[in-house]
């Protein structure tokens, strides 16, 4: 096959270095026997030479570095995203090594995770490896290849860059004049529901977040920022913090949860019904659960859901849950007033599947269960139960139940009647779901050795 230009000349290179070194093997040398290892490193050294040649036989001269994936390079060359040969190999802050165009089109998507070992990116500097990067071009060296066809690779940075830019921009706005802000928190909640690299750029810098909320903090309480502006403030930090890498960041950022707490209280019904579904989406996380309800957001949320708005009263109820999964949290919204604001939905029959099931959470709580029993929840989980086609409705109505009638014997009259007169009990002990089951055995026992003792007496 015809070489022309600089590959022809490799090639020529290759054959004069191929035969020396073969004659260095074949003849030996003093110099081989006196270093350790002599041998094989020629050997080796001559294995090389042959692969280059190889190659650069096989297609006819320089090759791009593109086509380089079914070549049998050195796997720690390859980016682990791509699997393609690194041309701009960098570090992230786990240590591990990508190539620069992959790792960036990882982070622009949303990502703050290191791609193989999971673990979340500290920060989202990438240093670049000049090590690997002289290792991989020391290799295409040898072999011919060019570290070429970069087109595709710089159009991406420059869109990354750009879409960089226009981020600081628009947070810029956010410290001028009204009518900027109120135009940079448009976009702003525009571009974070729609693209997830805004997202993550907001992980980048330790002051993204702050300088999002100065509109909201800059007023403090002299004047009220329009509602407009608040609404897209608040809704930009719910698009945020759906985004599971966010949600510490958001939480943790001081004056996120008291801005959320005093939206929750007032602005447009978006607003407050969005600011719930925030501390929803941060609750995700159990460390964030501890620290929203230290902050005494339980309190607004239930009020949110006593004033009885359609659109909010579900995120309220679903933060509210969410909150008191962790026990701490029990005592709180107890304090705060939740067993009559949840006891007055369920006899309206609002959000009735999420408050059953706050319901049976605060049970646990001994507090809680002597306030069901002072406002009358008795027979109202028992119509509920008797009425209701959700088996996870029944099954936290008779855990409810359950938890009541072994506090107060007393409160088994009522459970008894209802046995008597629609079998309501015995039916969910035969084909509730496992749990039902359980307690609605419970109470048999506990009403049948009543009725022993009674017979007795």
């Amino acid at each position: 096959m015809a070489k022309t230009g600089l590959a022809a000349d490799r090639v020529a290179e290759l054959k004069r270095e191929l035969d020396r070194v073969v004659r260095r093997i074949v003849q030996g040398s003093e110099e081989d026997e006196d270093e350790e290892f002599g041998v094989d490193v020629v050997i080796d050294h001559a294995k090389e030479i042959l692969m280059g040649l190889r190659e650069l036989m096989m297609v006819g001269g320089k090759k791009s570095v593109g086509s380089l994936r079914s070549l049998n390079c050195p796997e720690e060359f390859r980016c682990p995203i791509s699997k393609e040969v690194m041309r701009d190999p960098v570090i992230v802050s786990t240590g591990q090594t990508y190539d620069r165009f992959s790792i960036q089109k990882w982070l622009k998507a949303g990502n703050r995770t290191c791609p193989l070992t999971r673990q979340v990116l500290s920060n989202m500097v990438l240093t670049p490896n000049f090590l690997v990067r002289e290792m991989i071009a020391k290799w295409c060296r040898t072999r011919g290849i060019e570290l070429s066809d970069r087109v595709h690779c710089i159009d991406e940075n420059s869109e990354f860059a750009a879409e960089r830019e226009r981020f600081h921009n628009l947070l810029e706005k956010m410290d001028s004049s009204v009518t900027e802000q109120k135009e940079a928190a448009k976009e702003l909640r525009s571009l974070t529901k729609r693209m997830p690299s805004f997202r993550a750029l907001f992980g980048e810098s330790p002051e993204a977040i702050p300088r999002l909320l100065n509109p909201l903090c800059a007023n403090g309480s002299h004047s009220q920022p329009p509602l407009n502006l608040q609404e897209d403030v608040i809704t930009t930090l719910l698009n945020l913090s759906i985004h599971d890498n966010n949600k510490k960041l958001v939480a943790e950022t001081p004056s996120v949860i008291p801005l959320l707490m005093g939206a929750l209280k007032s602005g447009t019904i978006e607003t407050r019904s969005n600011a719930a579904a925030t501390l929803f989406t941060l609750s995700a996380l159990d460390s964030n659960k501890s620290l929203i309800g230290q902050s005494g957001a339980l309190k607004p949320l239930i009020d949110l859901l006593d004033e009885g708005h359609q659109q909010a009263m579900t995120d309220a109820t679903s933060a509210i849950f969410n909150l008191c999964i962790i026990h701490e949290n029990r005592a709180r919204a107890v304090r705060d007033g939740a067993i009559g604001v949840i006891l007055k939905k369920i006899t309206s029959s609002v959000c009735l599947d999420e408050l059953l099931a706050t319901l049976a959470l605060l049970s646990s709580h001994q507090k809680a269960v002597e306030e069901m029993k002072e406002l009358g929840a008795v027979p109202w989980l028992l119509v509920v139960m008797r009425e209701t086609s959700c088996e996870r409705n029944k099954e936290n109505c008779i855990a409810i139940l359950h938890t009541i009638c072994f506090t107060d014997r007393t409160q088994l009259k009522e459970l008894r009647d209802e046995e008597s007169l629609y079998g309501t009990i015995s039916d969910l002990a035969r084909n509730g779901t496992s749990r039902a089951k359980r307690k609605a055995a419970g109470i048999l026992e506990r009403l049948n050795r009543g009725t022993i003792l009674t017979h007795t007496a």
